[in-house]
């Protein structure tokens, strides 16, 4: 997919606030300053009058609109609102009973948004220029993700976070540096998936989405290739891998690196490397019933049925008292466990009278890129391109426009 502008949906609301710091022009109206619009019987109410929808259109491409009470974090649990400013256009069009402030501007300033959005902007040039090739890859390779835009600013798609987190002349040096350059796969922009910490293993992409083999999107160890690989399907190495660890590109605790990747309210996500939550018996029944929208009785047990090659759980059985469920893919079974997200579903269950506690690895899907194993790999010299080939075995990395 060639896109020259990207249409990115920022916010959904019954009222949007809308500052023009610069001016912009809607049809032949010039606007500037706060300007409010409002739901009412399924138009745009705008200035006292109605509209299908609304086009903002900058003066000059250095020109700035901000949108108040953004909400960020949707449903993980550092969810807050902030007010963010964008460059671009603005379209206001009406979604499902609700307003949606849509953003568009081109796909390279749209990377330099993402990258400083999903990390510090003062992390190593190389692993930036990495990041760039995979956000670029993962854009382009996407075809129907959201009804009139192309990706969403959340972390469903890709976080986009405006101008604010755009903090280092090295984030445009590394979308410069790699401009027009995706990852393919015969002949095909690769779907470049990504999460902030594999737990040593990566993970295959049909475990946690489609039933659907990506070459490039495979199980590996986050380390050398000279490092071995342990069966995790079987549950006592799963268990024994889990509990005890073993030396991988993401298993640091250098700030320094850290810091690179994780943003403030990232760094409110401690422990992610090897996790452990415990719950007591009446709230894991409480939650894991609400969640489900059912009453299986008292939580008894959680039994892992099948497991993924990086010992991430894709089918899980919850026991209760009354009835017991098979809960998967790997998404489903963090959500039911946690009021947002459990870390990952690479996790083992130890269980007492009044407690059960899992232990885990990892924090996200483990599906290609390891945010924090690439960051230390750039930490410790290597390139961009041997960065992605780590990551993405089988692919070729090639400029497709200048």
């Amino acid at each position: 997919m060639r896109i020259e502008n990207v249409k990115v949906g920022i916010l959904r609301d019954k009222v949007l606030n809308i500052i023009f710091e610069d001016q912009y022009e809607c049809g032949d109206i010039p606007v500037e300053g706060k300007n409010v619009m409002e739901l009412h019987n399924g138009k745009v109410v705008w200035l006292g009058s109605e509209y299908s929808d609304l086009m903002f259109v900058p003066k000059n491409r250095t020109s700035t609109f901000s949108i108040e009470d953004v909400v960020i974090g949707i449903d993980f649990h550092w969810e807050r609102k902030e007010s963010q400013t964008f460059r671009g256009a603005l379209k206001v069009v009406v979604e499902d009973d609700m307003l949606r402030a849509i953003n568009i501007l081109p796909v390279e300033e749209y990377l330099v948004s993402v990258i400083s959005s999903e990390m510090k902007s003062s992390a190593s040039l190389e692993f930036l220029k990495a990041h760039a090739v995979i956000a670029r890859s993962w854009l382009l390779s996407q075809k129907n993700v959201h009804k009139g835009f192309h990706v969403c600013a959340d972390d469903h798609c890709q976080r986009y976070q405006g101008i604010g987190r755009v903090q280092s002349e090295n984030v445009r040096k590394a979308i410069e540096a790699t401009r027009g350059e995706v990852l393919m796969y015969k002949g095909q922009i690769c779907d470049a998936r990504y999460s902030k910490c594999c737990g040593g293993m990566l993970e295959e992409f049909e475990t946690c989405w489609e039933d659907e083999h990506h070459p490039y999107l495979i199980s590996k160890r986050d380390a050398t290739d000279a490092c071995l690989i342990p069966n995790l399907t079987d549950e006592d190495v799963a268990r024994e891998w889990i509990m005890n660890g073993e030396d991988s590109f993401c298993n640091t605790q250098d700030k320094g690196v850290l810091n690179q990747v994780l943003n403030e309210y990232d760094q409110e996500t401690a422990d992610f490397f090897r996790w452990t939550v415990t719950y007591s018996r009446n709230a894991l029944t409480e939650l894991v019933n609400r969640k489900i929208n059912d009453d299986l009785g008292e939580i008894e047990d959680l039994i892992p049925m099948k497991r993924g090659k990086s010992g991430r759980i894709y089918e899980l059985k919850v026991v209760g008292k009354k009835k017991s469920v098979v809960v998967g893919k790997e998404l489903n079974i963090r959500r039911i466990l946690s009021e947002s997200h459990l870390k990952s579903s690479a996790f083992v269950v130890d269980k007492d009278t009044d407690t059960i506690t899992l232990h885990g690895a990892g924090w996200g899907h483990g599906v290609g890129l390891c945010q924090i194993g690439a960051a230390v790999m750039g930490a410790k010299g290597y390139r961009y391109n041997e960065i992605l080939c780590h990551y993405y075995p089988n692919t070729e990395l090639k400029k497709i426009y200048d």
